[in-house]
């Protein structure tokens, strides 16, 4: 049995005040299948994250990579990706209202089980995906990988509607342990589902291929950790929409 074909596409949806482009992901299958949202690393939509979407794709869900900068601008400059990131952070209702547009965007698509939703997210895009959830918004399932786990308002866990997942690296300085274990008192405390993996020896950006030059300590790509969480992500994704297909691997 053959490799499901998958068509990658630019969409473009609106939010905020502002125009928004991301990368949606199909499989060229027939009727409904779940829907993942993705959202990038602090600098946008880059390769990494239209691989993950590719490689969803291909295990039978339509994934989009989701723009919160605005037409899918991709910072280069770090001075200014901070200070862009640093606004978003500082207003946490225009972040959900473009967060929430871009959920509405995937659902919007038509192959899309509207009741079949799920958000994952890298780094910044992880943050990103745990503000969502947040919400309220409908959503089977949250997978943070190498994300700060902070909120921007406190006692919002019992809002969350799905299981979480966190892929975090034991040596990552942005996400220390005491920063985990409040998190995971704080979802106990509000009856969350939820699940940490942690990898030793393994810092922050784990999961992309472009973060492997990285010489800071405790940032940097790790191979086998990205297998792992992979591993981790498909076994959530099987558990959460019984796919029965989550032997894939990103590449």
């Amino acid at each position: 049995m053959g490799e499901t074909a998958v068509s990658t596409t630019p969409l473009r949806y609106s939010g905020d005040g502002q125009s928004f482009c991301g990368q949606l992901a199909c499989p060229q299958v027939s009727g409904k299948v779940p829907g993942i949202l993705i959202f990038a690393e602090a600098p946008g939509v880059g390769p990494h994250v239209i691989r993950r979407a590719a490689a969803l794709a291909r295990l039978n869900c339509v994934a989009l990579a989701a723009d919160v900068h605005g037409d899918g601008r991709v910072f280069d400059d770090p001075t200014s990706m901070r200070a862009h990131i640093d606004w978003l952070k500082s207003q946490p209702e225009r972040l959900a209202l473009r967060l929430q547009a871009s959920l509405q965007a995937l659902a919007e698509v038509p192959q899309v089980d509207t009741e079949r939703m799920l958000v994952i997210g890298y780094c910044f895009g992880g943050w990103c995906a745990l503000e969502l959830a947040r919400t309220g918004a409908p959503l089977k399932g949250v997978g943070v990988f190498h994300g700060a786990l902070i909120p921007t308002q406190a006692n919002t866990a019992n809002r969350i509607q799905g299981k979480v997942l966190v892929c975090s690296g034991a040596a990552d300085p942005l996400v220390p342990a005491a920063q985990i274990t409040a998190f995971t008192d704080e979802m106990s405390a509000a009856g969350v589902d939820w699940q940490v993996h942690l990898y030793g020896g393994t810092g922050h950006g784990f999961t992309s291929p472009e973060a492997g030059s990285n010489p800071r300590p405790g940032f940097g790509y790790s191979a086998s950790a990205d297998r792992r969480s992979w591993a981790a992500l498909s076994l959530f994704l099987n558990e959460t929409f019984d796919m029965g297909k989550t032997d894939g691997i990103c590449e």
